[in-house]
C-alpha cells in the first residue's frame, strides 16, 4: 500500500495531482483544510485491514520508561511481518544471537537517526536489546485483549467533508448539464414543431398541467391553415373535456353526493332537488342526510326540504341508511347528503364503508370545488376513488381565480362532468354541463387574459424541454 501526501489550492486540483499520479483507483483517506490550501492524503492498493492495524498502535502516552521509547524505535525499523508472525521467545534468541555478532546492533537502530536523541540517555546493551526484542511479541496482542480499542477502528471511517463537497459539486453540475440541455430541446421543439410549441404555451398560460398539456399537444395537428393559431388550444380543451352528454342515465334512482368539506355538497343536493321538482313534481322524491358530524347540517337540508315539500330522512350509519332506503324504494329518486370530509380525515373510510354498506347500489357523484389547488383537487379524486364515482360536479366556479387545474384534475383521472355550479342561487346556479363545454373553455381564457399565472422561459424549460430530453 502506497500512501502520499497531496496539497493543492483546491479539492479539484488536489483530485487531479492523486488522479495523475496514483491512479483513478486510488483511495481518498483524508482531508482537511490548511495554510497553504487543501491538503488530501490518498493511498494506491489500499488494504483497510492493515490501514486499521496502523492506526490502533500503542500512543507515545502509555510509554513512559526510557525503555519502552527504544523498543518503539526498534518495532518502526523493523519489518511488520516479522512482529506480527514470530512468537516472543524466538524473538529473544534471535536479539541475543544478533547481539554477539560485532556490528549487527548497530544496524538496528541506524534507520532511526531522528529518534538519536531519545535512546541516547539509555545505552544499549545486549541484554536490554533481548528485553526490547521481546516487546514486539506481547504488543499486537494489545488491541485484542482490549474491546474499547477495537471499536474505535470504525472512526477512520467518517464522512470526508471534501468527498461530501466533491458529490454536491458533482450534483450541482449535472444539475446544469440537465438544465442546459433541457432549454436546447426547448428551443429545437419551437423550430422543428412550432404549433405545437404555441400549444403547449396557450395551455401553461391557462395553468392547464404540463402533464395534461403534452397529451393534448400531441392530440394536435402538425399543420394548420387557421389564420389564428391560438385557437387551436381552445378547440383541443372543447373536443376532449370529459362531458355527460345525456343526463338521463344519472337523473333518477338513488344518487349520493361526496366530496370534502365546504365543496358546497348540501347547496347541490338542494339544486338538484328544486330542478327535479320543477320538472316531475314532488311526489317521487325523498332527501335522506347521513351527516351526523356537523352541526347544523340536517337543519340546512330540512329547511330545503320543507321549501319543496319532499320527506327528509336521517341515517347515521350504514345499517340505518339501508334501511331508510328500503322504506323508499317507491319513489323515483333519492338524494343522499353526506358528511364533508378531507383527504386526510381518518374519520373517512368509516363514511365510504358506511355509504358503500347501506347504499351500494347508489351513483355517485363528486363535488369538486373548482377554487380548489392542484395537488387538493389530485387528493380528493384518490381518496373517494374506491366509491367510483360516476361523474362530478364542479361547485363554486364563481369563487374560482383559475379553472386549469380542476380541468387538469378532470382530464387525467377521465372523470365527466354532469353540472357546472356557479353560485348561492336555488336552482338557478345549476347548469348541465354539455351545454356549458364551450362556457367552461371561454371562462377559463378570460381568466387567464386577467390574471395569468406566472408561465415564465424556465417553467417551460422544466417541464417540457426536460421531458422531451428523458424521453
Amino acid at each position: 500500500m502506497k500512501i502520499k501526501r497531496y496539497t493543492a489550492v483546491s479539492m479539484r486540483a488536489a483530485l487531479a495531482l492523486v488522479r495523475a499520479e496514483q491512479g483513478p483507483d486510488a483511495v481518498i483517506l483524508s482531508s482537511r483544510r490548511g495554510e497553504d490550501g487543501i491538503e488530501v492524503i490518498a493511498a494506491v492498493d489500499y488494504d483497510e485491514a492493515l490501514f486499521s492495524a496502523a492506526t490502533r498502535q500503542p500512543t507515545p502516552a502509555t510509554q513512559t520508561t526510557p525503555v519502552a521509547e527504544t523498543s518503539a524505535v526498534e518495532l518502526s525499523a523493523a519489518p511488520a511481518p516479522s512482529r506480527a508472525v514470530e512468537p516472543a521467545p524466538m524473538a529473544a534468541r534471535t536479539t541475543a544471537r544478533a547481539s554477539a555478532a560485532a556490528p549487527q546492533p548497530a544496524a538496528v537502530i541506524a534507520p532511526a537517526p531522528a529518534a538519536a536523541p531519545t535512546t541516547a540517555a539509555a545505552p544499549t546493551t545486549p541484554r536490554s536489546r533481548g528485553a526490547l526484542a521481546a516487546l514486539p511479541a506481547s504488543a499486537p496482542a494489545m488491541p485484542a485483549a482490549s474491546p474499547t480499542r477495537g471499536r474505535a477502528a470504525p472512526a477512520v471511517m467518517r464522512p470526508d467533508l471534501g468527498y461530501v463537497a466533491m458529490q454536491r459539486e458533482l450534483r450541482d453540475l449535472r444539475q446544469l448539464m440537465e438544465t442546459g440541455l433541457a432549454g436546447m430541446t426547448w428551443n429545437d421543439k419551437r423550430l422543428r414543431e412550432p404549433l405545437k410549441a404555441r400549444i403547449l404555451e396557450e395551455l401553461s398560460a391557462m395553468d392547464i398541467a404540463p402533464d395534461v398539456a403534452m397529451a393534448l399537444a400531441d392530440l394536435a395537428p402538425r399543420r394548420t391553415t387557421l389564420e389564428n393559431p391560438s385557437h387551436i388550444p381552445l378547440a383541443l380543451l372543447a373536443k376532449h373535456l370529459p362531458i355527460v352528454e345525456d343526463l338521463s342515465g344519472i337523473s333518477g334512482g338513488v344518487m349520493a353526493v361526496v366530496g370534502p368539506t365546504g365543496a358546497g355538497k348540501t347547496t347541490t343536493i338542494a339544486k338538484l332537488a328544486a330542478r327535479w321538482c320543477m320538472r316531475h313534481g314532488s311526489q317521487d322524491l325523498a332527501l335522506v342526510s347521513t351527516d351526523s358530524y356537523r352541526i347544523g347540517a340536517r337543519d340546512q337540508l330540512l329547511t330545503y326540504a320543507r321549501i319543496l315539500g319532499v320527506p327528509m330522512h336521517a341515517a347515521n350509519s350504514g345499517r340505518d341508511l339501508a334501511r331508510v332506503l328500503e322504506k323508499l324504494k317507491s319513489k323515483k329518486l333519492i338524494l343522499i347528503d353526506t358528511a364533508g370530509m378531507g383527504p386526510h380525515d381518518v374519520r373517512l373510510s368509516e363514511q365510504l364503508a358506511a355509504l358503500q354498506l347501506g347504499a351500494a347500489r347508489a351513483r355517485v357523484l363528486l363535488a369538486l370545488p373548482a377554487q380548489g389547488e392542484a395537488h387538493a383537487l389530485e387528493e380528493i379524486v384518490q381518496a373517494f376513488a374506491p366509491l367510483t364515482p360516476v361523474a362530478c360536479i364542479l361547485t363554486k366556479v364563481d369563487e374560482a381565480a383559475s379553472l386549469g387545474a380542476v380541468i387538469s384534475t378532470t382530464l387525467r383521472h377521465k372523470l365527466k362532468i354532469a353540472y357546472v355550479c356557479d353560485g348561492q342561487q336555488v336552482p338557478e346556479d345549476l347548469h348541465a354541463a354539455h351545454r356549458k363545454r364551450v362556457w367552461l373553455v371561454r371562462t377559463a381564457l378570460q381568466m387567464k387574459q386577467s390574471k395569468a399565472p406566472v408561465r415564465d422561459e424556465a417553467y417551460l424549460i422544466r417541464n417540457f424541454g426536460r421531458a422531451a430530453a428523458h424521453a
